[in-house]
């Protein structure tokens, strides 16, 4: 059943239900957010979700400020839907990264990358933005919800990119009933409507997903990378592993190539030369995220897929065509109501 032909029936009433929290919070048709993926969830990607009824989050990234800025106004000039800005937390550059967004009169920034600095909260919302945090725990997500935040995404190991060490479904069990105070959107191996629906009858007022997005029409990565995804399986994206006990990296869950290989000798350098005291701890975690920037950069735009990072969520299994991305969004919201209508059938015999 389609979103438009379900416009009026008890199942799309009850979906409308189940997420108003979160449409009211992002201000879009469905609360479904597109995860913010470097060089991959630029303009094009991020209007096509966002003009399909979902809500698009740019990729700030390793992007300076007058490329952000640049990014931003492209995709005001392809939506008149609300979109949001992922900033990540590491980068030198934060304070004005938000001065951009704050110029924009973005309206949803998400920090990401480790805990966020209260003054960096504080001033978006001092300056009228709405602010989501990742919380990978229950600890951290009250702590974030006493410093300010307006929303949290939960995300789980199974994710695509950088991951935390406990499973979605693990975190939504531990924090949907805890937390209350704000809106939390669960993201994390998430590739059908059916799930979406388990989600938000936990308590969700929304889901975000990502690697689902990568094969979308409008998205730009090369054809090397969207084949790439489209023949992988959930088992070939795998997470990496930390060499050094005393060097804190995030691991990142990627399909395994030469790229992920690399990564294992690039962090073995870095980490030389971080106990040699060339390096301080900040600088070495700083080269760490470097080398993933380049190294997705590399598979994403270029096409080096065998030397590249391949980030991908275990979802990536799901991925099986190219598609634009309304019909993306119109297949997991239908998902979502068949599965309702299901139960409504049901419950009738």
């Amino acid at each position: 059943m389609s979103p438009d032909a379900a416009a009026m029936t008890p199942a799309m009433a009850r979906l409308d239900g189940l997420w108003r929290r979160g449409t009211a919070f992002l201000g879009t048709r469905y609360a479904i957010l597109g995860g913010a993926m470097s060089w991959v969830s630029e303009r094009n990607l991020v209007a096509a979700i966002s003009n399909a009824g979902g809500f698009g989050v740019l990729a700030c990234g390793s992007l300076d400020a007058d490329r952000l800025a640049a990014e931003i106004a492209a995709t005001e000039d392809l939506t008149e839907r609300p979109f949001g800005v992922n900033l990540i937390t590491l980068h030198p550059d934060l304070d004005r990264l938000i001065a951009v967004c704050l110029e924009h009169s973005v309206g949803h920034v998400v920090l990401a990358g480790g805990l966020p600095p209260s003054h960096a909260i504080k001033r978006l919302k001092d300056n009228g933005a709405r602010v989501l945090a990742f919380a990978p725990a229950l600890g951290v997500a009250k702590r974030l919800v006493r410093q300010g935040v307006d929303a949290l995404i939960i995300e789980g190991a199974e994710a695509g990119g950088h991951i935390g060490p406990v499973t979605t479904g693990v975190l939504a069990q531990e924090i949907l009933p805890a937390v209350r105070e704000v809106p939390v959107f669960v993201a994390g191996g998430i590739g059908r409507g059916e799930a979406v629906l388990s989600y938000l009858e936990m308590g969700a007022a929304g889901c975000q997903l990502g690697t689902r997005f990568v094969c979308a029409h409008e998205c730009i990565a090369h054809p090397a990378f969207k084949r790439a995804f489209i023949r992988a399986s959930a088992r070939d994206a795998l997470p990496t592993t930390q060499l050094d006990p005393d060097l804190p990296v995030i691991p990142v869950r990627a399909l395994v190539n030469n790229g992920s290989r690399r990564f294992i000798e690039a962090q073995r350098q870095v980490s030389a030369r971080f106990r040699d005291g060339l390096l301080t701890l900040e600088q070495a975690q700083l080269e760490i995220e470097l080398f993933w920037a380049g190294a997705l950069k590399r598979a994403v735009l270029e096409g080096d897929v065998e030397n590249g990072s391949l980030m991908a969520g275990q979802s990536v299994g799901m991925v099986t065509r190219e598609q634009p991305t309304a019909d993306i969004v119109a297949e997991l919201v239908s998902q979502a109501l068949e599965a309702l209508d299901g139960r409504q059938r049901g419950a009738v015999c």
